[in-house]
């Protein structure tokens, strides 16, 4: 089985997180958060604020890791490092998701996130108490 390694960058602000919705491939509908695979050489903060730039056309500030994810998919293991980060410069704006939403914490499960992307939410759960 491959191995893929992800950043995902955890967008918070005003006490709510930014949540986006694939709009194609194989998890078309999921929700996650927003970030892609790590290039050779690359850190995972690099990755984190390339992805964010790339996918959603803004800088992103990383305040701290927030946790590695470990996840066996049908076709793939993923490895995914997750960090809050806030917006540093421009606006969210979807390119290659269907839909975005800044959740509450206490609103958080109201989406349906990728099986990966629901151990960060446990995570942020645990953290904060929830």
């Amino acid at each position: 089985m491959r191995s893929i390694r992800v950043s995902a960058a955890v967008i918070h602000r005003d006490g709510m997180i930014y949540a986006t919705r694939r709009g194609k491939g194989e998890f078309r509908g999921y929700w996650e958060f927003p970030g892609g695979k790590r290039e050779e050489g690359e850190s995972g903060e690099e990755a984190a604020v390339r992805e964010i730039k790339e996918e959603l056309g803004a800088t992103i500030a990383v305040e701290r890791f927030l946790v590695t994810v470990e996840y066996d998919y049908p076709s793939f293991h993923l490895m995914m490092d997750a960090y809050l980060a806030s917006i540093a410069d421009g606006e969210l704006t979807l390119s290659e998701h269907s839909e975005a939403r800044w959740l509450s914490l206490e609103d958080i499960d109201s989406v349906d996130w990728l099986p990966a992307d629901i151990l960060i939410v446990d995570e942020l759960k645990s953290h904060f108490g929830l």
